[in-house]
């Protein structure tokens, strides 16, 4: 996802791709790992953002990491748009205190299409009784509902539907049920070689069903989104949490 971001970002004409930081790969060029022609070397620390007058930070890595990112850009006026999962209501709680004289957005999903399909599922919600979640990711993801599954669920339990209770009274197998998401919708998770990031929520009432599925073929879904956000961040006050708040959703 980095490598995605610095492609995404050197190939705007009013963006400049000033800084890079990972641990794993300090001192590599940023032009061999990504294949963009760049002079900027990946850094091991976040000082190098202030060092390098850095106006907004995009963060793709894992939570613990992207708590001390975070901080790190609050404490120094860098607006952050960020797209690890797993933060909690107290994380943004924190968050949001903390970002006085910059701004930060968080979401569970930079796919246009995704935050569309999640908003879709909230609209139908009132008019349907049951409802369940797939989600569908490669391999090497390591956490278990994706975000965008918990945000879909929390979402439409919000919106009002009235689910009827799940009629299964034994599991043959353990959770074969799934998991129970917000407001009891079944949130089932599956990580496959070959995949990138889906999902397709189902919603069923009376004589009738609505299949609503999103697919990400590859990283590069992700990017229109990322630039977006990096565009309006500036002009979005204290802490935003989805893309709905620069879709206009």
């Amino acid at each position: 996802m980095g490598q995605e971001v610095c492609r995404a970002v050197s190939a705007e004409a009013d963006f400049d791709l000033v800084a890079g930081i990972d641990p794993l790969h300090a001192c590599a060029p940023i032009a061999e790992l990504a294949g963009i022609d760049t002079d900027v070397v990946i850094a091991e620390g976040n000082d190098a953002l202030a060092a390098a007058g850095v106006d907004v930070a995009v963060d793709f890595t894992h939570l613990d990491a992207a708590r001390a990112n975070i901080e790190f850009c609050a404490d120094n006026g860098i607006h952050a748009v960020v797209g690890t999962s797993g933060f909690t209501e107290t994380d943004h709680e924190r968050i949001a205190a903390r970002f006085t004289s910059s701004n930060c957005l968080i979401a569970p999903n930079f796919a246009i299409g995704a935050v569309l399909m999640i908003r879709f599922a909230e609209l139908a919600a009132p008019f349907f009784e049951t409802a369940e979640i797939i989600e569908l990711h490669h391999d090497g993801k390591v956490d278990a509902p994706s975000g965008t599954a918990i945000s879909t669920a929390e979402r439409m339990a919000a919106a009002g539907g009235d689910w009827a209770p799940d009629p299964t009274q034994t599991e043959t197998i353990a959770g074969a049920r799934g998991a129970k998401g917000a407001g009891g919708i079944p949130v089932h998770s599956v990580r496959m070689r070959g995949m990138t990031a889906h999902q397709e929520v189902i919603l069923g009432t009376t004589g009738q069903s609505l299949s609503l599925r999103h697919d990400s073929y590859d990283r590069t879904s992700f990017m229109p989104g990322v630039v977006l956000a990096v565009r309006r961040i500036a002009e979005t006050p204290g802490l935003t949490v989805g893309l709905d708040g620069v879709l206009g959703l």
